[in-house]
């Protein structure tokens, strides 16, 4: 079961903050730009660009709506949000502070449209990209899934033969083999296994690496004594079972870097042995979806000229989660393209991922555009389908707890089906009893069907019923008390 929210999305969050807390999988959110140009709502009123404090209001609008985003998160969630220009450097720091400067994975730029498509001829500069900031509940716990290819063995054809003793020495905790030139060779051959890939040590690897500062530690400073044309051979180094790594120094007095020999990774050999080894390939941070976005107008079957986004961009950050059935949430859903790229990564996958769209009945946008456009998605998938709940909020400034409390009560049903990702609408196999009446009715007349029932917290069963449900084996799931309960913090 799939939800489509309509309503504002403060309250549709604060609701999925009793029913989903620590839930989701993956968020993504398409907020708005803030542009001017009514595309942004603040206290009931559309904030335009002579507006003193609109970035001002901007950011307190998202760092309300991101504090319960970040509690919605499951610890191994992932949070995207696109944004252009205008925001972008509010929107970082608002992040950096709600879900910490640390669990920052990346910033894509993402190119939306050509360079020679005009915007404004007045203006001198073009904007082509837009931004994806990207940021995990946990940065340790949340794994991407990154490209892989077969391990290659491409790369390891040298073989380095050493022709004389060596020149042995100790440097820090290092015992070090020194061939001078002419004391050994290095020949190329065909790819095998049991040869040898060169790197240059420069660049990240020099500066960022163990294998960097071996280097600057170890050969750098023999220079002056050994000269040029060396090879360093430096005992209880790499991952490939040798018990040493092979360096060279600079090979003329015009060099200043040298490189490093290493053998296939011992980890790699069993399963490049096996035939099961890959390698794993990284994520970039540039895309170039102007073709996508150029042809977007009628994508789901609804006209929407509003920031829609492509399907495609949206199944890549979707795929970027390991696990095929995660539960995901937009809430600012506008017309449900991230709903749609949902259904559609399922159809290709066979995947059994579910979402919660959240968007505002703003010119009718739930029910004409985002509803229609999910409909028409389904309306071709029979695995798939939808609820569609209206939110809003229930004022208490006037009444007492009891008063407010028993029209909370009305919609615990909804509750009950938005956690659970069910609906009661003609399922026999499953039941909701709130009353001590209803418990009593239901075990007179149990449907043969049941499998599952859902029991307010403060209804209690009888023996006898306890009996019943067990005989028939009805699994009974007590509504939790969070339900009644405000909201902490």
């Amino acid at each position: 079961m799939n939800f489509l929210l309509e309503g504002d999305n403060l309250a549709s969050l604060k609701l999925l903050e009793k029913t989903h807390k620590g839930k989701i999988d993956l968020i993504y959110i398409d907020p708005p730009y803030n542009t001017g140009k009514e595309d942004f709502i603040y206290n009931d009123k559309y904030i335009d660009n002579e507006d003193t404090f609109r970035h001002s209001k901007w950011s307190s609008f998202m760092e309300k709506r991101l504090i319960t985003a970040h509690k919605l998160l499951a610890n191994d969630g992932v949070i995207f949000i696109s944004i252009d220009d205008n925001e972008y450097a509010p929107l970082k720091l608002i992040c950096d502070t709600v879900f910490g400067e640390h669990n920052l994975l990346s910033i894509h730029h993402i190119q939306v449209r050509y360079a020679n498509k005009s915007l404004n001829e007045k203006k001198a500069f073009q904007e082509c990209i837009e931004y994806v900031l990207i940021y995990a509940k946990n940065i340790m716990s949340f794994l991407p899934n990154r490209p892989k290819t077969t391990y290659s063995l491409d790369s390891f054809k040298f073989q380095i033969k050493e022709l004389a003793t060596p020149e042995t020495v100790q440097i820090g905790d290092r015992t070090v083999e020194i061939f001078k030139k002419g004391e050994w060779s290095i020949t190329e051959n065909p790819p095998d296994i049991d040869n040898l890939k060169e790197t240059w040590v420069t660049g990240s690897i020099y500066s960022g690496t163990g294998h960097g500062k071996m280097y600057q530690k170890v050969v750098e400073p023999r220079l002056n004594i050994d000269g040029y044309q060396c090879l360093y051979k430096i005992y209880g180094l790499g991952e490939d079972g040798l018990g040493y790594r092979y360096f060279t120094g600079p090979q003329k007095s015009t060099a200043t870097k040298g490189k490093m020999f290493t053998g296939v990774p011992l980890e790699k050999r069993k399963g490049l042995e096996e035939g099961t080894a890959i390698k794993l390939g990284v994520i970039p941070n540039f895309y170039d979806f102007s073709a996508d976005f150029g042809n977007i107008r009628h994508e789901g079957g609804v006209g929407f000229n509003s920031g829609k986004k492509p399907t495609k961009m949206l199944k890549q950050f979707l795929n970027y989660h390991t696990r095929k059935d995660i539960l995901v949430l937009d809430f600012f859903a506008g017309s449900a393209s991230t709903g749609h790229a949902v259904l559609d990564l399922n159809d290709e996958d066979d995947g059994t991922r579910r979402f919660i769209m959240c968007t505002s009945s703003e010119k009718n946008i739930c029910r004409e555009i985002a509803y229609t456009r999910l409909k028409n998605v389904i309306s071709k998938n029979n695995k798939a389908s939808l609820k569609y709940f209206k939110v809003d909020f229930v004022p208490i400034s006037d009444k007492l707890y009891y008063e407010y409390a028993d029209e909370l009560l009305k919609h615990i049903r909804e509750l009950v089906e938005l956690e659970n990702g069910i609906s009661f609408n003609g399922n026999a196999e499953i039941a909701i009893i709130l009353t001590e009446q209803e418990l009593d009715n239901f075990a007179a007349h149990t449907p043969n069907e049941c499998r599952a029932i859902y029991l307010g917290h403060d209804v209690l069963p009888s023996e006898a019923q306890e009996t019943l449900f067990k005989d028939r084996s009805i699994a009974v799931n007590i509504i939790p008390d969070y339900y009644y309960r405000e909201l902490e913090g």
